[in-house]
């Protein structure tokens, strides 16, 4: 949409400023024209000037003489063909949208730019579309980006989502979806080597940007690794994979689904980071937190020191500021577990 926004903006300056010309030039024409041509006075020329550009009907302020008849009609002439000029572009840019467009893009271009910890999705296909509808549902801020029309002309019906129409292999595009202060970056586009050169664009712009990006071939996986992806996913691995576990271990998978996609939310499991729990629980082991017993949710994984992960983790299991907890419980439950453990006993 920045560049949609960009196209409107130059279309109303460019007109401004050939307004601006036209009048200048005018005025500074018609004014030389009559000191030359009937030795008047500056002030006086420049009187005739506006009233004859103006078509007021005032008298002439002397006498004309042929030379400045001949040339009063020229500048008559010239003037009511620039101002049609100058009317006609401006009623088009009006009357065709084109400046409730331009106004609707300004608005979201300063939304866009008060942003901060959002996600930037690149590419507004399938993938695209859910992994926005996914954010909504958990109240984190989006903006996407994608260079076709047809795509940008439906997302804009949708007045709550931000977008901007460009190229995200371009560094003024990234930066102006504020990739500086972004959280994530999805990149979603059906290429690989457009999720490359994405992935490699954003990395170099923000090292400490988490970026998501999907592969369709297997040998893509390793380049955007290395590009700077902190994680690939392969589309057509994973339903292949959905499909098989559907035959071998049904109620699982949908037992996972029930707590991973439903919409009521009724229970879920949420990462608890334990970088702000309260002096009193550091060097206490899982058992000692109660986890249960205070909030009614349960753990069920601990992510230790960013490196290492643990399932069903023994009650024993001492706990440490930099480890990250897997939590399974209501929204409710999770939320009194995170107060409870950011408050001293």
């Amino acid at each position: 949409m920045a560049q949609q926004g960009n196209r409107f903006q130059e279309i109303s300056t460019r007109t401004i400023k050939v307004a601006i010309g036209l009048s200048i030039f005018m005025l500074g024409g018609g004014t030389l024209g009559y000191h030359l041509i009937e030795g008047w006075p500056l002030l006086s020329c420049l009187y005739m000037t506006v009233i004859t550009i103006a078509t007021v009907g005032f008298k002439e302020v002397m006498p004309l003489s042929d030379s400045g008849m001949i040339f009063t009609i020229i500048l008559i002439l010239f003037s009511l063909g620039s101002l049609a000029y100058v009317s006609v572009t401006l009623a088009r840019f009006v009357f065709d949208g084109e400046l409730a467009n331009y106004i609707k893009t300004y608005r979201v271009d300063k939304k866009i730019s008060k942003l901060k910890d959002h996600v930037i999705i690149v590419g507004y296909g399938r993938n695209g579309e859910q992994a926005a509808i996914e954010l909504a549902e958990h109240n984190m801020e989006f903006v996407i980006i994608d260079k076709r029309d047809n795509v940008i002309s439906r997302v804009s019906e949708d007045s709550k989502l931000l977008y901007i129409k460009g190229d995200a292999t371009h560094e003024d595009i990234l930066e102006q979806a504020g990739v500086y202060k972004a959280k994530a970056l999805i990149a979603t586009t059906p290429n690989d080597a457009d999720n490359v050169f994405v992935v490699l664009t954003a990395r170099s712009m923000n090292p400490a940007l988490t970026i998501v990006a999907r592969a369709s071939e297997l040998e893509s996986d390793v380049k955007l690794k290395r590009a700077g992806a902190s994680n690939v996913i392969m589309p057509e691995r994973i339903g292949g994979q959905r499909m098989a576990k559907l035959v071998t271990q049904p109620d699982v998978v949908e037992f996972v689904e029930h707590i991973l996609l439903q919409k009521s939310k009724d229970v879920s499991i949420e990462e608890v980071s334990c970088k702000k729990m309260a002096n009193c629980f550091i060097g206490k082991s899982i058992g000692e937190l109660k986890v249960r017993d205070i909030s009614g949710a349960n753990i069920i994984g601990i992510k230790v020191s960013g490196a290492r992960y643990v399932f069903n983790p023994d009650p024993g299991m001492i706990l440490s500021r930099n480890d990250q907890l897997f939590v399974i419980g209501s929204p409710e439950q999770i939320k009194i577990l995170r107060e409870k453990m950011e408050t001293e006993v």
